[in-house]
């Protein structure tokens, strides 16, 4: 059977693989009106009323169908996850530019090998942008964004408040359901194992008290590597306390570990996957550096879907060379040469609310 084929067409559609999920529609409404859309994914019928709403193309690509997809596009950003590698290795073949925003660590590790290889054991000839950092790849921009005002960075911290009323798609459980694994990240320079909803703390969040616990996130795999900060944490936790405390709870008897698999994956989803209709993100990203620490709050009123959606949008004028910096062949992360001056206001610009305080600074960084 044929492979898939993408052709890079410099004046084609924007491919947007899940384009008509949660994240996938309003990424979609962000997109439309910069570049022509095709929105691809298992049933192109439920695009229906939104390709109206904004004049895209819908077409059929279920990556778990082995019937060959063939479309000539302009660049391509992943809003769903890709396990097999289908969509990151059609890009490769056909040498279009690529974001990324669903993967996980393990996933986005696996991802960084295969592009930095790529097919026929070339580097990848287009960018390759693995922007699966927190929210499409907000935190780390955030991060690099003070690192830039602290001359570096040698720790930064991470704390989301998880809005139980907020909407979420299916993916986002996914990620959520690898509460059971034990992942590796770097404290004091050195490698060390974290078990997932441990060290706790109650931290502020915008104007709300939460208690948060550690999670895995890819930025503390790649900060590391493109910022060299030595320790490099995430936590979590939701809206309501005792909510968190219940997963807590869970986490501390052994029951993600022990209740893995399809057999538990009903249970598992009641616990982790409860959409509402919507409600507001909010996360603290915490930065020390050689000019002292800086905090910033990013808080988005329409949800995590839309900041997600922000944060792929920002990937993708990047790969386009959008954003006045010539787009680069090759792996990238988020923090990667990201134009650090321009992150914040750019978020602004989407509607995107960043407040930056000195916890302890000096001129240089306020």
């Amino acid at each position: 059977m044929d492979n898939d084929q993408l052709v890079h067409d410099p004046d084609g559609p924007v491919l947007l693989v899940g384009g008509y999920g949660t994240v996938g529609a309003e990424l979609a409404r962000v997109v439309a009106g910069r570049w022509p859309l095709l929105l691809v994914g298992r049933s192109p019928e439920k695009a229906r009323e939104l390709c109206g709403e904004l004049g895209a193309e819908a077409r059929r690509w279920d990556l778990g169908d082995p019937v060959p997809f063939r479309a000539s596009v302009r660049a391509v950003v992943g809003v769903v996850n890709d396990p097999d590698d289908r969509v990151l290795r059609a890009t490769l073949d056909g040498g279009v530019p690529y974001v990324d925003v669903t993967r996980w660590t393990s996933r986005v590790q696996r991802a960084a090998a295969l592009a930095s290889l790529g097919p026929d054991g070339a580097r990848a000839s287009a960018p390759v942008l693995l922007s699966s950092g927190w929210m499409g790849g907000v935190v780390p921009l955030v991060a690099a964004a003070l690192a830039e005002r602290l001359g570096g960075a040698d720790r930064v911290e991470t704390a989301i408040r998880y809005d139980l009323a907020d909407r979420a798609g299916v993916d986002s459980v996914e990620f959520m359901d690898r509460l059971g694994i034990d992942f590796e990240v770097r404290e004091g320079g050195r490698a060390a194992a974290v078990a997932p909803l441990t060290s706790t703390r109650t931290l502020t969040i915008g104007e709300h008290r939460t208690k948060v616990a550690r999670i895995d996130t890819p930025e503390q795999f790649t900060l590391p590597l493109t910022l060299g900060a030595r320790t490099v944490t995430a936590r979590i936790g939701f809206s309501s306390t005792a909510s968190t405390s219940v997963l807590v709870a869970l986490g501390r008897v052994g029951f993600f570990r022990h209740a893995r698999g399809e057999r538990w994956r009903p249970v598992r989803q009641r616990l982790l996957y409860a959409p509402g209709e919507g409600g507001t993100a909010a996360l603290r990203v915490e930065v020390e550096g050689p000019r002292g620490v800086l905090s910033a709050t990013v808080t988005d009123p329409g949800g995590q879907a839309r900041l997600t959606a922000v944060g792929a949008l920002m990937g993708l004028r990047r790969v386009l060379g959008a954003d006045g910096a010539p787009a680069r062949p090759g792996l990238a992360f988020p923090e990667s040469h990201p134009l650090p001056q321009t992150i914040l206001p750019a978020l602004a610009e989407a509607g995107v609310q960043v407040d930056v305080s000195a916890l302890h600074a000096g001129p240089a960084a306020a």
